[in-house]
């Protein structure tokens, strides 16, 4: 089972509006808070968003070796999406959107201003 994950941004006032609406939408309660970060719980697993001071100050790139992108299993794909452009985060390929991964995989990809793409997925659909 996953612990935790951790992932430092250029600008935490500028991640914060993106990351909180998704983790609040996907279940996640606010967990821990200080100067340069914040944390969302689901059960025992938490996720962090942290601008840290000993961070190289280089813009986040997921097409670089590490982190691509987090999948979370979502139950309502079309509505986070239509909720999404609201909160910072764009549609990718939207031209092969709900079915990008494949036609029998429903998600939605999302990428907010940093650069962070989230997969939200929904499993089969008819």
């Amino acid at each position: 089972m996953l612990h935790h994950v951790e992932l430092w941004v250029e600008s935490l006032e500028k991640a914060l509006p993106s990351f909180t609406w998704l983790f609040g939408r996907l279940g996640y309660t606010p967990f821990q808070e200080w100067e340069h970060g914040r944390s969302w719980r689901c059960g025992q697993t938490y996720i962090v968003i942290e601008e840290s001071p000993a961070a190289l100050r280089v813009p986040y790139d997921r097409m670089r070796p590490g982190l691509n992108h987090l999948a979370f299993h979502a139950d309502d794909v079309d509505a986070m999406v239509e909720e999404a452009g609201a909160h910072g985060w764009r549609l990718m390929f939207a031209d092969r959107h709900p079915h990008a991964g494949g036609p029998a995989h429903y998600a939605a990809y999302l990428e907010n201003e940093q650069g962070f793409e989230v997969e939200l997925v929904g499993g089969v659909r008819a």
